[in-house]
């Protein structure tokens, strides 16, 4: 690209921390359909650099959840010809993350269905060692298949069912916040999973992070993605940036320094390879 790379590492870092296209353009002076080339170009490294590295990793306590976001439009409001459009309306993300480092170890974006689970879960098993560890996921029926398939006798596997109390009254026509969880039951699904390990908190705290981080995901607002490429552009981004650049606050250190795959914190310019 054309845009000296001091500019382009400063438009990077204004998106990571939660900056919209428009608002960086304004800032920076960059037409935003650069700024989108940028992001593309950025998060296919992103995305390659984490296929390359995080293969067969030794991990002890795994999380996987779906954060819900759209493309275009939500699911509901599709014309009859946009049905058959797979890449507008609802675009979950399948995330997994290990408790202990707080590394995000693979993610997939997709539909939430079954064909798309599976796909997850391969990459899990395709980023994980052999070596057994302990899995939970939340209730979704999909998981249970996927997980026999991909990780049979790998994983000590437990879902943490939550239910959620039901609006009511004028809640129930203007409900914009999740409703109120009433109590989570673990059940064991496939091996011997431990039972004060079975938890979701932390894989939910990455969801938090995201909505933080990525202005496009922000509820409530219409800084929504457009194109899927942008969307799946901007995961592969904020998740590379978590893994390598980002300090956690309990770890003292990235995610990626305590996962042993690198000896210092990357800057942005490191990650995208410029």
């Amino acid at each position: 690209m054309r845009v000296p790379l001091d500019r382009a590492v400063e438009v990077l870092r204004l998106l990571l921390e939660g900056m919209s296209i428009r608002s960086a353009e304004r800032v920076t002076a960059i037409h935003r359909d650069t700024i989108l080339k940028l992001l593309v170009l950025a998060g296919e490294r992103c995305q390659r650099l984490m296929d390359e590295r995080l293969v067969g990793l030794d991990v002890r306590d795994v999380e996987c959840d779906e954060i819900w976001g759209y493309v275009g439009k939500k699911e509901i409001h599709k014309s009859a010809y946009e049905q058959s459009f797979a890449e507008i309306g609802d675009a979950y993300c399948f995330i997994a993350v290990e408790r202990h480092t707080k590394l995000v170890l693979t993610h997939h974006l997709g539909k939430r269905s079954a064909p798309s689970t599976e796909h997850f879960v391969a990459k899990l098993a395709h980023a994980t060692s052999t070596f057994p560890y302990q899995l939970t996921a939340d209730g979704f029926p999909p998981y249970r298949k996927a997980v026999k398939h991909q990780l049979w006798g790998r994983v000590n596997f437990a879902q943490l069912v939550k239910v959620y109390a039901k609006p009511q009254g004028a809640e129930a026509d203007h409900q914009y916040s999740p409703p109120k969880v009433v109590k989570a039951v673990p059940f064991r699904v496939q091996g011997f999973p431990h039972p004060e390990q079975i938890c979701t908190s932390h894989v939910e705290r990455q969801n938090l992070s995201i909505r933080m981080g990525m202005r496009r995901m922000t509820r409530l607002t219409n800084a929504f993605s457009k194109k899927w490429e942008n969307l799946e552009a901007a995961y592969s981004l904020w998740f590379a940036y978590y893994n390598w650049c980002r300090k956690h606050q309990t770890l003292g250190m990235t995610p990626a320094m305590r996962q042993g795959l690198t000896d210092h914190q990357w800057t942005v310019g490191e990650l995208v390879g410029i």
